[in-house]
Parts: structure tokens; C-alpha cells; sequence
């Protein structure tokens, strides 16, 4: 089998080309991308201790919630620590990437209608699903697209413990050079 490498100007990388089919993780391009569809993001991810404190005081917040178990233990009506909600939002989005943005987003727009209708604790695990709740092309930038998802969060008993409106600008299919 005749197999070479070469450097694709699109992904900035060398890859190897030949005969050999080659399938490459990515997101959804613009087109690829359907209403009316739930996205399950899989496998989920179990909340630890550690990733509670690291990412508040990374984020420099200080809410005793998160990292004072006697005074959380003592507080109704949860009496534990608390995950930092934006720990929840940002691990639902970061779930969402591999199936659906990674390599064809182009960047965030925007948040909107962020919701924690319950809480997430330590050993939790978070699962995430997506729909496609909007997509159009962009006015101003050909070869783009912006695709709005509704992001929900879910713990292992199925409660929805986080929920957010995310507005993105993502690629179309690259068409083909002539060579």
C-alpha cells in the first residue's frame, strides 16, 4: 500500500495520505448539523473533590460552599460542598466537543437562559445532551455558519442539574481546491 505524508494547510499538521482510508475525529460541519435531533455526549464524567476545588480556586472564587465542608455540612438543605456551577456548565460543554465542534467551531457567540435547577455534589456524574435549536448562515462571513444548541446537564439519577443556551459560529464543509 502506497502511503505518504504531507502537511493538510487547512489543519496546519502533517497527515498521511494513500490508499488507506483515513477517518479523522471531528466536529459536525455546518451542514452536517440537524434540528429535531438529540445529541447524548458520552461517556459521562463523575465529579470529584479535587475537581471542585482545583477549578474554584483556579477561577478565584472563595464561596465557602464549594470548599468548606464543615460549613457546608452544617447548612440546609443540602449539608455538603456544592460544585461550582460554572465547573457544571463548563464540563456539559466541554462533553459536547468531540461529537459536535471539535476542529469546526470558529468561536462562541454567546450564552443565554443558564439555568442549575439542582444541585451537583462530589461523586456526582455528569452526563450531557444537546439539540440543535437554530441554524442559519452567516450574513457577513461565507463559509460559516451559526448554530444555536440547547445544552442540558444531567446527573446519574437522570435530574437536570444544569442547563444553558449556547450561540455558535461554526465552519461550513471545506470544498475541494483544484489541484
Amino acid at each position: 500500500m502506497s502511503m505518504r505524508r504531507q502537511v493538510d494547510a487547512r489543519l496546519g499538521m502533517e497527515v498521511v495520505v494513500g490508499e488507506r482510508r483515513t477517518v479523522e475525529q471531528r466536529g459536525l460541519w455546518f451542514e452536517e448539523f440537524e434540528t429535531d435531533v438529540l445529541y447524548l455526549h458520552r461517556p459521562g464524567r463523575t465529579i470529584t473533590e479535587a475537581d471542585n476545588v482545583l477549578f474554584t480556586t483556579l477561577t478565584m472564587n472563595t464561596q465557602a460552599l464549594h470548599l468548606d465542608a464543615a460549613f457546608s455540612d452544617a447548612l440546609p438543605p443540602f449539608n455538603q460542598r456544592l460544585v461550582n456551577s460554572m465547573f457544571t456548565l463548563s464540563t456539559i460543554v466541554g462533553l459536547s466537543v468531540a461529537q459536535l465542534t471539535q476542529g469546526t467551531i470558529v468561536g462562541n457567540l454567546g450564552f443565554s437562559e443558564i439555568g442549575f435547577p439542582a444541585p451537583l455534589f462530589h461523586g456526582d456524574t455528569l452526563y450531557a445532551e444537546s439539540e440543535v435549536i437554530d441554524k442559519r448562515e452567516s450574513k457577513s462571513r461565507p463559509g460559516e455558519g451559526i448554530v444555536t444548541f440547547a445544552h442540558t446537564g444531567r446527573n446519574q439519577h437522570g435530574d437536570v442539574v444544569a442547563t444553558a443556551t449556547r450561540k455558535t459560529m461554526v465552519r461550513r464543509r471545506p470544498t475541494e481546491q483544484p489541484s
